[in-house]
């Protein structure tokens, strides 16, 4: 039977080893555990990834490492990249949100999905952009919109989190038969008039539709009632 996929996060030409960490510790938060590296400046492994990560490196699967963009995606049915620089290209363009739901949609249809994320220095090349279906844009100031590569992923990362569709809940509750609860307050309304709860019969309707009206909000259940 065919699985669902969650998207891969995909470091094209990352420089320092420590957004590489930050970037596994981002994802293992939200859930995600397929990282692939495209031509790390400063080899893989790292020792100050690993430092970085928390941990996380080590509870994920192992990095996968390509020369190329085109072989980290070729498993990929359809591919983000994240770039905040206008490119000329006709592909659409989707905030992280957007994006994430998009994946979300996919991963319905099983399809395997992946995120680009280009280097500190310079981002991705138009080559590398090209290979992308969809482009991610994340709205943050236009005087000062460079984000860190970490930050990045987390970002996206937790938008895809927090598209998951909502889990069924589980019926815990349910509220008594109506017969079942006006038995029960007609034996509390017996109670209460017999101890002079009531103090003018003229105030007893009143007070008693009071009573009434909060414990029905109540919804008791029938293990309540009785």
């Amino acid at each position: 039977m065919s699985i669902s996929h969650p998207p891969a996060i995909i470091l094209v030409d990352p420089q320092m080893g420590e957004n590489i960490g930050a970037s596994a510790r981002a994802m293992l938060n939200c859930g995600l555990s397929d990282l692939r590296i495209v031509r790390p400046r400063d080899g893989w492994p790292n020792e100050r990834a690993d430092a970085m990560s928390a941990g996380a490196l080590a509870m994920i699967p192992p990095v996968t490492v390509f020369n190329h963009v085109e072989d980290a995606v070729a498993d990929c049915q359809h591919v983000y990249a994240t770039t905040a620089r206008p490119r000329g290209m006709a592909k659409p363009v989707m905030t992280a949100r957007e994006a994430a739901a998009d994946i979300r949609a996919r991963e319905n249809t099983y399809q395997k999905t992946a995120i680009l994320f280009g280097g500190e220095r310079a981002g991705m090349t138009n080559d590398d952009i090209a290979l992308a279906h969809t482009i991610i844009t994340i709205p943050v100031n236009p005087d000062f919109s460079s984000l860190n590569l970490g930050q990045c992923v987390l970002l996206c990362a937790y938008e895809w989190l927090q598209a998951a569709p909502a889990a069924a809940k589980e019926e815990t509750h349910t509220p008594a038969p109506h017969k079942m609860f006006d038995e029960f307050f007609r034996r509390l309304e017996s109670e209460l008039d017999t101890h002079g709860f009531f103090r003018t019969p003229e105030m007893k309707p009143t007070v008693s539709r009071n009573l009434r009206a909060p414990l029905s909000r109540a919804e008791l259940s029938e293990q309540e009632i009785s």
